[in-house]
């Protein structure tokens, strides 16, 4: 059992994983990261909304402000990441109960700690990663499951 306080463990090492992910996806992309697919953003906003929703839902949890992040992608995720890696566990203590405050689009909300990072930040934030490899895919990236989580592993030539 971990000795760090749980919201922190669900979240800070998860975000900071998949943002590592996500700058590795993009670091080789070059214009895939622009291409359109219909009805979404390209890559590279889906990528740069999901390193702020890390932030905007890990800051909270931990009592902190939201900072400011910059516009392009490669600064942007490498704040989000050194922000994140700045986090005590510590800081997260009592997190379950603090309430927060916050939008999901036009519909403002107050949620406890459990329910604003298991039912709205994570899956939000997974959404735009998803998306974002989703959109490199379509733009012809071979890319594959390792890419994405970094965890699988295939033997070369396997078809599913």
């Amino acid at each position: 059992m971990s000795p760090h306080p749980p919201l922190y463990t669900a979240s800070v090492p998860v975000f900071r994983h998949y943002l590592d992910r996500v700058a590795r996806m993009a670091e080789g992309a070059g214009a895939a990261l622009d291409h359109p697919i219909a009805d979404s953003f390209p890559a590279r906003q889906h990528f740069a909304t999901a390193a702020g929703f890390a932030l905007r839902v890990a800051c909270p949890l931990a009592g902190r402000e939201v900072p400011g992040l910059p516009t392009a992608l490669g600064p942007r995720l490498a704040v989000a990441r050194a922000t994140l890696g700045a986090m005590r566990p510590d800081e997260f203590a009592g997190a379950e109960a603090r309430v927060i405050a916050h939008c999901a689009g036009f519909a403002d909300l107050e949620q406890d700690g459990v329910s604003f990072l298991h039912l709205f930040g994570m899956p939000n934030f997974l959404f735009h990663v998803t998306m974002g490899y989703a959109s490199l895919r379509a733009a012809g990236l071979p890319l594959g499951k390792a890419d994405f989580d970094g965890f699988h592993h295939y033997p070369e030539g396997f078809a599913f």
